[in-house]
């Protein structure tokens, strides 16, 4: 019992096997506790000199566009987070989703063998301000681990992840994880979960005022009056608050109904296509802060709505909900007012997430001051109020004239790529070159393997980490 009492509590004790540290423990992170204010505790991440030493070096690999100067730069300091977190990347989008699961969970090992004795996963009282850089990327790995235990079918787990993020800042809330959070609850089908947070959130952070909740919370309440043994009575009075909620919610995000439909395969009533409400006018007079959020929950959620019943109840809902705008309902008029003084300009948290979300319908919507400023995948859109511990210090820019094939791979990973200067190559330039990066990403991809198959670790001495004696983290 003790030997994986004392494993922690982000990977299992199988993985945990795999994934030894070196002897001496040289991760070069460690975590302080700042202050601590009404309960509540607050921590940060620091870089010892040497790792500041090799976040430099990353920085430069970063700036050459080559992704094997990440892989040397690893092959040495295997546990340096954001070579990790760039090369899972690089992995995931060829499609190596082991190595790029793998590359992450190292990631989050070495962060957890940093955790300060009162850090707690669990309370709720920790909090890592992302301000700071060091902090980033453990915001960012917990969020990578959380969309491989997604799409391998674990909602339930991505959920907790989900809240432990949220829980780091819910104030700032810099991934934006209350996009996402309802989702994960519908899919684990955490009804209740998805009704408490909007009752206990709702007033100071106003989530009706995001389609994801305005429609989930609908969603929920159906599916609670669908439950097996439920009183009819207690039956009929869910389904009557989630027709409610769905009207609301159609009359108020409008946009959102014709690209889910399109998504689910569904042929819309010809009613519904012809009538101004949601004809095409809903999309074009849609303001862009609000496109990024319709998108993302279309893009993210619509298989919930495929199902038959799911969608026969969204049909019905339609129908009456033009027949509301048809009858002048004077809260039609008073959802249109609110949706132009609300959704002028969406916040930085938001473009970050949508980012992060690599969902398409939403990031087609994002915003020319977003898509034409550099981009960092192990740092997306970073805070412009940093609180910054150390600086990198001037170096003399090297030109990229001789840029090879693959580091061009590389920087088109990045949305500072300017894609109108990429296109002015010849056509048969462009399909040699396509040739040339084929050859290079895999010869790439095997170097990484060999590198990581070749890497051997050893157990460090338990006793050497003082934070590792039989304390249980909360």
């Amino acid at each position: 019992h003790k030997s994986t009492h004392s494993c922690g509590k982000l990977l299992c004790f199988s993985l945990r096997v795999a994934l030894f540290l070196l002897p001496d423990l040289s991760t070069g992170i460690s975590m302080t506790l700042l202050e601590t204010k009404d309960g509540i505790h607050y921590f940060t991440f620091e870089h010892s000199r040497e790792y500041q030493q090799v976040q430099f070096k990353f920085l430069d690999a970063v700036e050459s566009m080559d992704p094997n100067n990440i892989v040397a730069l690893l092959q040495l300091n295997p546990y340096h987070i954001d070579s990790l977190l760039q090369l899972s990347d690089v992995c995931r989008i060829q499609e190596d989703q082991e190595m790029a699961r793998d590359l992450i969970e190292r990631a989050l090992y070495s962060f957890e063998c940093a955790f300060h004795p009162l850090f707690s996963l669990t309370s709720g009282t920790s909090r890592l301000d992302y301000l700071r850089p060091e902090n980033r990327a453990f915001y960012l790995a917990l969020y990578k681990h959380m969309m491989f235990l997604e799409k391998r079918g674990c909602p339930r787990t991505a959920l907790e992840y989900c809240k432990l993020i949220l829980s780091l800042d819910p104030d700032s809330d810099p991934l934006c994880m209350l996009l996402l959070i309802d989702f994960l609850a519908l899919r684990s089908r955490e009804y209740q979960s998805v009704l408490q947070i909007y009752q206990d959130w709702e007033e100071h952070r106003n989530l009706s005022q995001l389609p994801n909740f305005a429609f989930s919370t609908a969603l929920c309440y159906f599916h609670l009056s669908q439950q097996e043994n439920i009183d009819p009575e207690e039956s009929h009075k869910q389904r009557h608050k989630a027709d409610e909620l769905l009207q609301i919610a159609l009359i108020m995000f409008p946009a959102v109904l014709m690209p889910l439909l399109d998504l689910c395969t569904v042929q819309p009533d010809a009613a519904v296509t012809s009538h101004s409400f949601f004809g095409p006018n809903s999309q074009i007079r849609q303001l862009p802060a609000l496109a990024e959020l319709t998108g993302l929950y279309v893009g993210r959620t619509y298989t919930l709505w495929r199902e038959a019943a799911v969608m026969l109840w969204l049909e019905e809902t339609v129908k009456e909900v033009l027949r509301r705008v048809d009858a002048k309902d004077p809260v039609v008029e008073d959802c249109q007012n609110k949706r132009k003084q609300r959704y002028q300009s969406a916040p930085r948290n938001i473009h970050r997430h949508v980012l992060l979300s690599e969902i398409k319908e939403a990031t087609s919507t994002l915003p020319l001051e977003v898509t034409t400023q550099p981009v960092m995948g192990f740092d997306p859109l970073p805070p412009l109020d940093s609180v910054m511990s150390y600086t990198r210090p001037e170096r003399q820019r090297v030109g990229a004239s001789n840029e090879s094939t693959l580091s061009l791979f590389f920087r088109s990973l990045l949305p500072n790529f300017n894609i109108q200067v990429s296109q002015q190559e010849d056509d048969m330039e462009v399909a040699r070159a396509g040739q040339e990066l084929n050859q290079e990403v895999n010869r790439l991809m095997v170097a990484m393997r060999d590198m990581l198959a070749n890497i051997r670790f050893q157990e460090p001495p338990r006793e050497d980490n003082p934070y590792r004696d039989d304390d249980e983290w909360d």
